[in-house]
């Protein structure tokens, strides 16, 4: 990128010999489009690549300096914020030669750092270094966990299914539950033995076996039997049990974090200086048109060009009035950003994943969102609605995401157990337990002067979730994934068509809405959902 832009650079310059050629009108054309061209080559000169930085870092730094702290340099974290960048590449590439030449900030860093020379770098490019500085920025890229397959005994997975099926209600692999934990009970129970008790466990103590006695004694709650079980079935089990649920394995990756200037509604820098040079360019076009007066010399041109710039008043309204339009369209486009809260993520008191609960298990969305279906609002569940499953899953044993181990997401488990008073080791709630409220944080919130009910969409229109709240079977942590504006709601009322199957009331309606607009289908739009009072009243 540097090579390119001293390229251009070169080509610039070389080309303002014959701009001279031309008329004063044509050398700011030139002048302007040339301009840009180095604006944006130099823009993109100077981003930096986190993630060749990070490598840049780890094979050239990191012997000497960490991000956060000291090692034997300082810690680097934030040196951008401290340094100027042209000063810090000159000091990478060739900190001793700064040094000697009296640099008096290079001489304060060495006298800092106890006098330890720091190694030249002269092989790394600017390029390098700047992505070596985005890196300090303690920024990382974005992580994307790849899961890798395991060649996993059929049986294990088989008898996992049985389990789930059969055992998972009375027990659980790791901790009391109902009936005891029961990882690893091969290596305490032979095989036959566990046959017979799964089978039929009142026989086997009715025969006067001592350790069926000896079980049941200590597990007051009576096992039921499994006679329907083969012994295939049982073998499949007790080889689930044997291993437990085995984990695949996370490759992790990086990925460069992309940089969009238009990322948000409103107006970015390139565009505010593209609009302001033709501003001026169509002011010189204007002033060329209407100077009459012609003169041999550039000088005088140029001259008669400012004068009709300043002194006209007609160029002096159309400036006024262009430089208005231009100032309110660029308000308007900060105004319409207040309250987009698109993209917005908040952290919550505990890490509930979506993707957990209504991906992998397929938890319907209503089962904790129940009031949705008849109520203007969702509702945020309760922790009793937590309980009712987590009363018998205390663990994490899923895939891990994020940067979650086993233990954090366990932990996490353990918060609603704290807000509700519930003892998992004896698998009770604590009697006179001060219960406490679980502080989600909103995400989604409409203005006050906008009327929107969810049981209108969901119940009597069947909309999904995801049409407003998106993919959200995927998400880990919850985000606001549209706009949620005006515009963006009367988008949807023009576009979805009213369902009228099996509805005669809407059939009626139906019928005259499509011989009044020549339509089969109807729109929501067409049924009154652009009236004002629907939503505003």
């Amino acid at each position: 990128m540097k090579i390119l832009y001293q390229t251009r650079k070169k080509r610039f310059f070389l080309s303002m010999k014959s701009v001279k050629q031309h008329s004063p009108l044509s050398r700011l054309v030139i002048n302007s489009l040339a301009f840009l061209l180095l604006f944006s080559l130099n823009l993109s000169a100077q981003e930096g690549d986190v993630v060749n930085g990070e490598k840049l870092f780890k094979s050239t730094c990191a012997a000497c300096h960490k991000l956060d702290k000291k090692l034997v340099g300082p810690a680097l974290k934030g040196v951008t914020e401290r340094r100027e960048q042209d000063w810090l590449i000159s000091w990478i590439k060739d900190s001793p030669g700064m040094i000697k030449s009296g640099d008096k900030l290079a001489i304060q860093v060495f006298e800092e750092n106890n006098k330890l020379p720091m190694t030249a770098n002269p092989h790394l490019s600017d390029q390098d270094i700047i992505d070596i500085l985005a890196y300090t920025k303690g920024e990382p890229a974005a992580k994307e966990t790849v899961a890798v397959a395991q060649e996993v005994d059929p049986g294990v997975e088989r008898g996992k299914q049985i389990f789930k099926a059969n055992c998972a209600a009375c027990h659980k692999l790791e901790g009391k539950l109902i009936g005891p934990e029961l990882l690893k009970i091969t290596d305490k129970r032979d095989a036959d033995w566990l046959k017979a008790w799964i089978k039929d466990n009142n026989a086997l103590v009715a025969s006067g076996d001592k350790l069926a006695k000896e079980v049941q004694d200590s597990n007051p709650a009576a096992m039921t039997p499994f006679p329907q079980l083969s012994d295939q079935d049982i073998d499949d089990v007790l080889k689930y049990l044997a291993v437990g649920d085995v984990k695949p394995v996370t490759a992790t990756t990086t990925s460069a974090k992309d940089e969009e200037i238009f990322n948000k509604p409103g107006i970015g820098i390139l565009p505010s200086l593209g609009l302001t040079i033709l501003a001026f360019l169509l002011l010189s076009l204007i002033v060329a048109a209407t100077t009459n007066k012609k003169v041999a010399e550039d000088e005088e041109v140029t001259e008669s060009m400012l004068k009709s710039l300043i002194f006209n008043p007609f160029l002096r309204f159309l400036a006024v009035i262009f430089f208005l339009l231009l100032g309110a369209w660029l308000l308007f486009g900060w105004l319409l950003q207040i309250d987009v809260n698109e993209g917005y993520q908040p952290i919550q008191p505990i890490a509930f994943s979506h993707a957990v609960h209504a991906g992998d298990n397929k938890i319907d969305c209503q089962y904790c969102h129940s009031s949705a279906k008849h109520s203007k609002t969702s509702g945020v569940p309760t922790a009793n609605v937590c309980m009712n499953c987590h009363k018998s899953i205390s663990e994490y044993n899923g895939e891990l995401f994020g940067d979650y181990s086993k233990e954090d997401l366990d932990n996490e488990i353990q918060k609603i157990y704290d807000a509700v008073g519930w003892d998992k080791e004896n698998v009770q709630y604590i009697e006179g337990y001060e219960q406490k409220p679980i502080e989600w944080v909103r995400i989604h919130n409409l203005a006050d002067f906008a009327y929107y009910n969810h049981s209108q969409h969901v119940t009597v229109a069947g909309l999904d979730c995801q049409k407003c709240h998106g993919p959200v079977e995927t998400m880990h942590d919850m985000y606001q994934f549209s706009p949620l504006t005006m515009g963006w709601c009367i988008d949807c009322h023009r576009t979805t068509e009213v369902d009228m199957t099996e509805n005669g009331y809407y059939k009626n309606i139906h019928d005259q809405l499509a011989k009044k607009y020549g339509v089969e289908k109807v729109t929501e739009a067409q049924m009154g959902g652009l009236e004002c009072g629907k939503c505003h009243y």
